[in-house]
């Protein structure tokens, strides 16, 4: 969640200015609130193969704070000499009080932003004691949240800011050391929209190789329920078993934004990942990211709306074999997002304005390609590549998007080619049959093309039966 060292903002593509204006982003009314589902009675059940390291369920008494055996409180405007304001321009006073942060007797935590008369804002903030969270060596680590986000949404949302994230060890006590530490946003939500965005920040800030402040990042709309409405399950897998080196996000077991080691050069890898971390709970109210998305605080944004909790669990699992490394760590059959490839060349990530935001791979012309390792078909033969395409190619401009398997310069199993579609944020889906795949393969996207100019954008794929 955290730029610390600046207000964070949207990166803007690096080729092509956005053809949408934010106001498109269709904010819904605001809507009266909603009762609070229950709680569930507990966390689940680890899995085979999985132990459970840390788990806070929330029980308690009704208006009592939280386990400070587990949790600690931060509050004022900042860390002890560290970035004011959060480091993201946010505007309210993080408190201890219950008022902000409690449970409310039926298994839940709630963190309620307040205004006071005077127009002060006041919310809260707690972040584990525990600074230990990583995966053993060839394990993975599953970090994962029952929560609610606060049910406020259009103009009466205008400045929150829910977050469930994690940050790199060595930030605490330092405050100064940001984004290299690495942080890993595993639900953020603002302004009410029914959207979770899932991060990783790394490197150095502004820009550097993970894109600061904005860093490596995909949102996705809640399956289901809206994020708003009902309880949603977000977490992080980060998984040491495969190469290269993956941290997965998911929202109710969907995985919808990975990011791997090839994306970034060793040393920044290493310096944002190999030490433990620390997970943190908070609702802000106003700063860069909600800036971003139309509007900061106003007399509309209404006071006392609770993110609600129901559990934080951890879990670890051995890379002993008790769990071992998956035949294939994507799902053929699910969209693969074109920006969490594995290895590339001549791509650019830039922000998309398709539907469901985050990013696309773009600037792809004659000899680029994008490799995505470990694609599962399983043992019932794919038939069909399915993808989402854009081009403000010039006239006469044109080429080919290919699948290969296991290498680049394999024969395509399948291709199909495209010519502009109106924009470079223009987006259609374009079918293409393909020869009969099954197992596990490392697929590759290739651009061809008979012209050096750009033809293309990609912003996910799948295969189909």
């Amino acid at each position: 969640m955290r730029d610390t060292s600046g207000t964070r903002r949207r990166r803007r593509p690096l080729r092509r200015a956005l053809v949408a204006a934010l106001g498109t982003l269709g904010l819904a009314a605001a809507a009266a609130l909603a009762a609070v589902p229950a709680a569930n009675a507990s966390a689940p059940t680890p899995p085979a193969g999985w132990s459970q390291v840390f788990l806070d369920d929330f029980n308690g008494t009704a208006g009592t704070g939280v386990n400070t055996a587990n949790w600690q409180y931060d509050t004022g405007t900042s860390y002890p000499g560290g970035p004011a304001n959060w480091g993201t321009g946010e505007v309210e006073t993080m408190t201890n009080s219950t008022t902000n942060v409690s449970l409310d007797g039926s298994g839940n935590l709630r963190i309620t932003p307040v205004r006071n008369a005077a127009g002060q804002w006041t919310s809260g903030r707690i972040e584990t004691n525990r600074t230990d969270f990583q995966p053993p060596a060839g394990g993975k680590l599953r970090v994962e949240a029952r929560i609610q986000m606060p049910n406020v949404t259009g103009t009466a949302a205008e400045g929150y800011w829910p977050a469930f994230w994690a940050l790199g060890a060595p930030y605490r006590g330092n405050y100064q050391n940001w984004p290299g530490v690495g942080e890993l946003d595993i639900m953020e939500n603002v302004q009410g929209l029914n959207k979770v965005w899932a991060t990783l920040h790394c490197g150095t800030s502004p820009g550097g190789p993970c894109n600061e402040t904005t860093g490596i990042g995909n949102s996705v709309a809640c399956p289901g329920s809206t994020c708003q409405s009902g309880f949603h399950t977000y977490s992080m897998e980060w998984d040491r078993s495969v190469s290269p080196e993956a941290i997965r996000f998911y929202v109710d077991g969907v995985n919808y934004h990975t990011v791997t080691a090839s994306q970034v050069d060793a040393t920044t890898w290493a310096n944002a990942t190999n030490h433990g971390f620390f997970l943190i709970l908070n609702v802000a109210m106003g700063g860069g990211f909600p800036d971003a998305f139309g509007g900061g605080l106003d007399g509309d944004t209404r006071s006392g709306v609770p993110m609600v909790v129901d559990y934080v669990q951890v879990l670890s699992a051995s890379g002993s074999g008790t769990t071992p490394p998956p035949t294939g760590n994507r799902d053929a059959y699910s969209a693969i997002q074109a920006e969490s490839y594995d290895s590339q060349s001549g791509t650019v990530p830039e922000t998309t304005t398709d539907s469901g935001g985050g990013q696309d791979i773009g600037s792809l012309a004659n000899g680029d390609w994008a490799q995505y390792k470990g694609v599962n078909f399983g043992s019932t033969a794919a038939h069909q590549f399915v993808a989402r395409v854009a081009s403000g190619a010039a006239s006469g401009v044109s080429g080919l998007v290919e699948v290969r398997l296991d290498s680049r310069t394999s024969t395509p199993i399948g291709s199909f080619a495209l010519a502009n579609t109106g924009g470079w944020q223009s987006w259609r889906t374009v079918p293409a049959n393909i020869s009969a795949v099954t197992g596990t393969h490392d697929v590759y996207l290739t651009f061809t093309s008979g012209q050096p100019a750009d033809f293309v954008n990609v912003n996910w794929f799948d295969f189909g039966h």
